[in-house]
């Protein structure tokens, strides 16, 4: 039998300082009980324990404290924003049934020590789960010590075995006590012998064991004779740290291993979930509310259900719908079943199935009809509704309201804005299974009744969260971005979806075969220079290649081998020409694999490539591009830039290409209010080269190409809140040098630093960042009580409403370019976004219109202090339209 027990302290802290903050909707943070959740879970599908438990300490005095008052007494009192986390986390383990421990006057690792010797006196295994070091005293052949840590959000464990501790230190586990004695425990206060460092402590109890054994064979001990005064000297302090260093195994506490077997959870795990908002866990434990469905709330409004299979039926409901202010729209992803909910009177609402196989009128009548303008829609994941409804040549007007993205705006880094997640968040109430998405739900092999019910629910649930979301978006002024900009934007990304990016696919073969090609040369050529053949793409072999056999300087060693990534390799360049030829080999197998490869795979029929525009990733606003990423196509590179010149224009058409000239240093002059950077806006020069002039005090004739880059890298670094460090790596400086730089830099544009100053102390005061049209986001990572995380939030205060801003504008282009597109009745076409970047297609007569229209509409989309200058060009292909 084995039993498992956690130190709950020590895994909590790890999570809470490993993880990013989370939080509910009422501000509770969770993300340290999530993570201790998740490494919990993690742990008992490696270990399958019989048995489970977890101690915690408690905060009176223990027996350690009231012997030395210094103990422990550096140690900083638990964050409010983990303090808030503990009594939560110990009411889940309760409602999982996990037994706890504490016991006044004792720390958690007495406990553990008490716990493992019961456990081995009878007859049980036992596995220590702990982040600290202290427990390895208790590592026997029947007790194991599991260390775990916490990094970026990645957890990871190493079993202590006798073996392994052996391997790792070289004596027996229970002299750790002796270790600590001799070196003493910072971390913990615990003295040890003055000037008697981890390396001589290791060596002394190697050979002599115990502190006692040490002290017994005083003074003819091999050490040298500064040692041995030391450890004469600090005899008394060494038995003292010997006291407070070993755990005690004999507490006065209830415990046998057979009362902490693993248990059913209790029903009251639901609720705490649901709380807590950890819909996804609900899932994984298949937890059930107490009376195993959702309460309906609202028991005195009444909602009559409908089929409808004729015509004049649905005539009926399209009359109801049109005159009502709105109705509630789901859909199956193929549109063969609908359910549409609309309100009646405040008592009573009437919810709707169009089902194809039921209905005997014109289906594809009836759709146009709903989904005309004359019947205002509410739906989820609008975009992509609208996409289908194009695809399948029907209506796709009328949406007034769209539950993601409004939740999206108002939660801008919750990751995940699905229904069920929404309405545990929001309502604090799980939706039952999205059964109507199975697969054969509606057929005779499913469980229509079942499925209808979901389908229901489902429909609902969109129109309560329109009711929770909609006065929000109103509350924190953010109706005009969501009315003007991101709903209507739904339409424009669903027709650029539509109309897709066409590809010669014959040039891009060809451009394949050329990349193997230089990849095979390059090859030779390494193995060559290696003296040997290897696995390039092997981190582990390039490094032995690199660093062992070549003796290249610079080497970094990582727990896995050599590193061998980009900005290792840079440094060596100019070291060996292997090192340019691996450099030169990657870059040419990614364009080969990624693009020329995996862009031939996704290849329509009818030549074009279909990318997925997602609007809800990130933080920022930016759009984002999937299956495949078109925004990322490479450009650094002469051979990478190639890539675009696959990308061409159907016959007879030219591609229009569109984009913003330093769109973010011209929204920063502009918030920042900055007198200086917006004269040098509105002087029509070069902005990096007037940069350099002022901040070197040197006429713009006189500035170097050297000083004008050098410009160029603080004017970007600075949106993005560059470090002195940072940007002495980006020109090639010192940090001295660079930090002199900055300040020249900020001498010069006073407006900018008094701007970052502040922008930061006001996220800090009311929690969030917005953008000029209010996009926000908020940033609990500013009342962090861990350093990096502020670090995190005040970069984030710094760059998010520049960088959320230039997402606003280029977004609301998209919508005026579109709009005048239709309005002048031209057949060109919006059908690329990459960031300040706007592509249409159109025919070769309208190429000079399109050029002036997209210009005059992305310079005239927002007033600022600066003019937003955009500069419009046209060719066959991609790469021409850029030059």
């Amino acid at each position: 039998m084995k039993l498992m027990v956690l130190d709950g302290n020590s895994i909590l802290n790890r999570a809470f300082y490993g993880i990013r903050p989370l939080s509910t909707r009422q501000g509770l943070y969770t993300h340290a009980i999530y993570g201790f959740l998740t490494t919990l879970q993690r742990l008992i599908d490696e270990e399958q324990p019989e048995a489970l438990c977890v101690t915690f300490d408690r905060r009176e005095p223990t027996f350690r404290h009231k012997a030395d008052v210094s103990y422990k007494a550096q140690r900083k009192g638990m964050p409010e924003e983990l303090a808030m986390q503990l009594p939560y986390l110990k009411q889940v383990l309760d409602a999982m049934d996990i037994p706890r421990y504490e016991l006044a006057g004792f720390e958690a690792d007495d406990l553990i020590g008490t716990i493992s010797r019961r456990c081995e006196a009878a007859g049980w295994d036992c596995v220590i789960v702990t982040g600290d070091k202290d427990s390895l005293q208790l590592i026997t052949d029947h007790t194991t010590v599991k260390l775990v840590s916490t990094r970026m959000g990645q957890t990871t464990t190493k079993d202590m075995t006798p073996d392994a501790f052996r391997e790792q230190y070289g004596f027996e586990p229970i002299h750790m006590i002796d270790l600590k004695a001799l070196m003493g425990d910072t971390s913990d206060n615990i003295p040890g012998v003055p000037g008697v460092g981890e390396k001589t402590a290791m060596a002394l109890v190697q050979r002599y064991k115990s502190v006692d054994a040490l002290y017994a064979a005083m003074p003819e001990v091999e050490a040298k004779p500064a040692a041995i005064r030391k450890l004469e000297e600090g005899k008394e302090s060494a038995m003292h740290s010997k006291f407070l260093a070993t755990i005690v195994t004999d507490a006065p506490m209830e415990f046998a291993p057979q009362d902490n077997l693993r248990r059913p959870f209790k029903p009251e795990l639901y609720d705490l979930f649901l709380t807590l908002e950890f819909s996804k866990l609900i899932d994984k434990y298949g937890l059930q509310p107490a009376g195993g469905e959702v309460k309906d709330e609202d028991s005195d409004y009444t909602v009559t259900v409908e089929t409808v299979v004729d015509a004049q039926q649905a005539e009926e409901l399209l009359a109801l719908w049109r005159r009502t202010e709105s109705v509630t729209v789901l859909a199956l992803p193929d549109l063969s079943v609908l359910a549409v909910e609309c309100e009646v009177d405040e008592r009573s609402g009437v919810m709707a199935q169009l089902a194809f196989d039921r209905y005997e009128g014109d289906w594809n009548a009836l759709l146009r009809a709903l989904f005309s303008a004359d019947i205002r829609k509410v739906s989820h994941n609008v975009k992509d509704l609208i996409r289908t409804l194009l695809d399948n040549g029907l209506c796709a007007e009328g949406f007034v309201f769209d539950t993601a993205l409004a939740a999206y705006l108002l939660d801008a880094t919750a990751g995940s804005y699905d229904l069920q997640r929404l309405f545990v968040s929001y309502f604090n109430e799980e939706l039952p299974k999205p059964l109507y998405l199975e697969k054969d739900a509606f057929s005779l092999l499913g469980d229509t009744a079942a499925a209808e019910a979901s389908l229901y629910s489902y429909c609902s649930s969109i129109a309560a969260l329109q009711e929770e979301l909609e006065p929000k978006l109103h509350e924190k002024d953010m109706w005009q971005l969501f009315s003007e900009v991101e709903l209507p934007l739904c339409r424009v990304l669903a027709e650029m979806e539509l109309a897709g990016f066409r590809v010669d696919s014959r040039e891009l073969t060809n451009f394949g075969q050329m990349l193997s090609e230089k990849i095979v040369q390059l090859e030779q050529r390494i193995y060559v220079a290696a003296g040997t053949q290897f696995n390039i793409n092997s981190p582990k072999q390039l490094g032995q290649v690199l660093f062992e056999d070549l003796q290249l300087p610079h080497g970094k060693k990582t727990k896995t081998g050599w590193s061998t990534n980009a900005d290792v390799l840079d440094k060596l360049r100019w070291q060996h020409p292997i090192v340019a030829d691996v450099l030169q080999y990657r870059q040419y197998s990614k364009l080969k694999s990624t693009y020329a490869d995996g862009l031939l795979k996704v290849i329509d029929p009818d030549g074009r490539i279909r990318t997925s525009f997602q609007m809800t990733v990130t933080a920022t606003g930016r759009l984002s591009s999937t299956e495949p990423n078109l925004q990322n196509i490479p450009t650094r590179t002469a051979l990478g830039s190639e890539m675009r010149r696959m990308f061409v224009a159907d016959e007879d058409c030219v591609l229009v290409d569109a984009d913003y000239s330093q769109i973010e240093l011209r929204l920063l002059a502009h918030m920042a209010g900055d007198e200086v950077m917006q004269q040098a806006f509105l002087s029509g020069a070069d902005f990096h080269t007037v940069t350099a002039a002022n901040v070197f005090h040197v006429p713009q004739n006189e500035v170097t190409p050297q000083m004008r880059s050098g410009a160029k890298a603080v004017n970007f670094g600075i949106v993005y809140g560059i470090s002195a460090f940072s940007l002495s790596q980006d020109i090639g400086v010192t940090v001295t040098e660079a930090k002199d730089y900055m300040d020249r830099y900020f001498a010069t544009y006073t407006g900018v630093h008094h701007y970052m100053e502040q922008v930061v102390e006001q996220a800090r005061q009311q929690g969030y960042v917005e953008t000029l049209l209010h996009r926000r986001r908020e940033l609990p990572e500013l009342k962090s009580s861990n350093f990096n995380l502020r670090a995190f939030g005040e970069r984030v205060a710094l760059n998010m409403p520049i960088q959320g801003t230039a997402a606003d504008v280029i977004k609301l282009a998209m919508v005026r370019v579109h709009r005048r597109l239709r309005e002048e009745n031209l057949r060109a076409k919006l059908i690329m976004q990459v960031h300040d970047e706007l592509i249409v297609e159109c025919p070769v007569e309208e190429a000079e219109r399109v050029e002036r229209l997209l210009a005059e509409e992305m310079q005239s989309v927002m007033d600022l202090a600066v003019p937003l200058i955009a500069e419009a060009h046209s060719g066959k292909n991609w790469l021409e339209a850029k030059e």
